[in-house]
């Protein structure tokens, strides 16, 4: 397992659009979530144990931010061939599991996590009503292993504070967590 962190994508940038299958086959776009004040983009997979580590502080982030008008969208971009535990049957399984309240999306031809320039899982992407970025980073400090609790306490300062029209922190500290398994060739 290699500890990857986040590539700290420039805020201001605009979010990618995307049309991917969610774990019943319907497909889920970014312009689905239009009217939503702030769409929040991760990229996750089932066997990551850092993803593992937060799967129930990510569900219950979603049921917090959910009612407050926060889209909030999974994507696992993972390449199946080599880690078939992140197939979409079993996508779909791991969100009934982890009570996932939010689209767990399967990012086949890896194209839309290049887009984001994802690098890890779980890695968290934040835009305001407009969808600029204003947010990349960490869930929080604790991390499989070190004891702390999952409170999801700075991605929640930074839902906050996009709900409320609020100056983002400056510091945003990366994400850490598995390396995205890319295909064989593909160029990240």
């Amino acid at each position: 397992m290699a500890l990857t962190p986040s590539t700290m994508l420039p805020l201001g940038t605009p979010a990618p659009d995307f049309r991917l299958p969610d774990t019943s086959g319907e497909f889920v776009a970014r312009s689905d979530f239009q009217a939503a004040p702030a769409l929040l983009v991760m990229f996750l997979c089932n066997h990551c144990p850092y993803v593992k580590h937060l799967r129930a502080g990510l569900a219950q982030l979603a049921l917090d931010y959910l009612p407050r008008g926060v889209a909030v969208v999974a994507i696992n971009a993972n390449d199946v061939a080599s880690h078939p535990e992140d197939s979409p049957a079993n996508m779909a399984a791991e969100a009934k599991l982890a009570g996932y309240r939010f689209p767990y999306l399967y990012d086949e031809s890896q194209a839309t996590a290049q887009a984001y320039r994802a690098a890890c899982t779980p890695d968290f992407f934040l835009f305001d009503r407009g969808r600029r970025l204003v947010y990349r980073g960490r869930f929080d400090e604790s991390r499989p292993g070190n004891g702390l609790p999952v409170t999801g306490r700075d991605l929640r300062a930074a839902l906050d504070a996009v709900l409320a029209g609020q100056p983002m922190v400056a510091e945003q500290k990366p994400s850490l967590g598995c390396n995205i398994k890319w295909k064989p060739g593909r160029d990240n």
